[in-house]
């Protein structure tokens, strides 16, 4: 087993979906790959590849967006991880979550998948839930809307203008799990609880 840690962000290949809620997840990918400097590439996993380090010297990443949708995630990230021998422990996937607030990023190991279809996919190629996840919150839908719809939308006007800070945080967070593990990331990232 490497020592080299798979970030993967979901979301679904084309144009008509790269700004929509659900490809969150592929908007960090490439904020990381512009602090690592390079490109993404094809790779025979049906996915598109950067391999890169976290800074001169640092831990050795594979960043990694599916081409396949969002639903059917999980046969890039087994033939990634099956490619460069790396371990469930050593995958972080990076994807929107309407969980949580919008403008907030969450982490955490294994548990649920949250009706998230391509965290569901990707548990099931793996055959565990043990893997990391960045949860970048996108809000729940308004009113009485479909969850399916609202996460195939754009983000509002609104939301436009603070989601440079939140894919910034969010690439933030992927790098300190990498670096400082679960639990210090977690301090630094989730907001302190008032008693």
């Amino acid at each position: 087993m490497t020592d080299t840690w798979l970030i993967v962000g979901l979301g679904n290949p084309g144009a008509e979906y790269a700004h929509n809620r659900h490809n969150v997840g592929q908007m960090v990918l490439d904020e990381l790959a512009s602090r690592i400097g390079s490109g993404f590439k094809s790779h025979k996993s049906r996915a598109q590849v950067l391999e890169g380090r976290l800074g001169i010297g640092g831990p050795r990443v594979v960043l990694a967006k599916p081409l396949s949708y969002m639903n059917v995630s999980g046969g890039a990230v087994s033939a990634l991880c099956k490619f460069y021998d790396i371990e469930p422990g050593h995958v972080i996937a990076v994807h929107d979550e309407i969980d949580i607030p919008f403008n907030t990023v969450k982490l955490k190991l294994g548990g649920g998948e949250g009706g998230h279809n391509g965290l569901r996919d990707i548990s099931k190629a793996l055959a565990t839930k043990d893997y990391l996840r960045v949860r970048v919150g996108v809000g729940r839908p308004p009113g009485r809307m479909d969850t399916a719809d609202y996460v195939l939308k754009d983000f509002s006007g609104s939301e436009k203008k603070e989601l440079p800070f939140l894919i910034d945080s969010a690439a933030d967070a992927a790098e300190a799990l990498v670096r400082e593990g679960l639990l210090a990331a977690q301090q630094q990232f989730h907001p302190a609880k008032t008693p």
